[in-house]
């Protein structure tokens, strides 16, 4: 459900480079045996990853803002771009430099078969799974509605309780003075793109009508955007559409010495 044509190819990968800099500054570097950071910089040049190392720069640039380390970096942008430090704050933010490094190594080694840099020690099952959580659209979309949702007139007094644990068809609860809305999020690359409704989420839109708000987080890459709709099953010309079902496995044991 997202559009990735402008998105750069190794946008995630990115991110994690501008933010570890940015935070760690040249302890940063140093895990991977560079003495300056226009060292680092050309590593990703000679790996083909980027084109130029003014990418690399510009994406420290881009976290600079978020950090006590003396440098303003794109101070102009943090509020617009802040969606991205979150997301890496939720999922790695309590990670040391050496985790983080080893983070960034995990990467370079398993989807760029990059393996220059050795990891300090083994990488643990969570991280792995972490990092294809980041992967995807809708947790970036879901932090950034957590932190912005208030910027929403019809949501704007209201109090936000998190449903997404429940997987009752909407990630959250909005308690407003007069009523309690049912927000179900989806994240976009760009400003267009395809919405998909789960039959849950679907179901659950036909039950609260209005008071079932689809809110479409646009343009994540660059500046997002909230675009709300409510009733959303009857404002929009959704098509059913049948998924041919995938054999299911399951392991089964007769439990006679539990």
């Amino acid at each position: 459900m997202e559009n990735k044509s402008n998105k750069h190819e190794h946008y995630e990968l990115l991110n994690l480079l501008g933010y570890g800099l940015a935070k760690f500054n040249n302890d940063f570097i140093q895990q991977f045996g560079c003495k300056t950071k226009e060292q680092f910089y050309q590593y990703f040049v000679d790996f083909e990853i980027v084109e130029t190392r003014s990418v690399i720069k510009n994406r420290q640039d881009l976290f600079d803002p978020y950090f006590d380390n003396g440098r303003l970096g794109w101070w102009q942008k943090k509020e617009v771009y802040e969606h991205r430090k979150l997301l890496i704050d939720s999922l790695f933010g309590s990670e040391n430099v050496i985790d983080f490094a080893n983070i960034v190594k995990l990467i370079l080694s398993n989807e760029y078969n990059i393996s220059s840099f050795i990891a300090e020690h083994s990488i643990a099952p969570i991280t792995k799974t972490k990092f294809k959580r980041m992967q995807e659209t809708g947790l970036e979309a879901e932090l950034y509605f957590m932190n912005n949702f208030k910027s929403i007139e019809i949501f704007r007094s209201g109090v936000l309780q998190d449903a997404r644990l429940f997987g009752d068809g909407y990630d959250f609860q909005i308690s407003t003075r007069s009523t309690e809305y049912l927000a179900e999020v989806k994240g976009i690359r760009q400003n267009k793109g395809k919405v998909r409704l789960t039959e849950n989420e679907y179901i659950k839109a036909q039950e609260f009508k209005h008071d079932y708000i689809l809110t479409l987080v646009l343009n994540l890459n660059e500046i997002p955007r909230f675009l709300t709709i409510e009733n959303p099953v009857n404002e929009l010309r959704f098509k059913e559409v049948i998924l041919q079902s995938k054999l299911i496995k399951e392991y089964h044991l007769d439990c006679e010495i539990c």
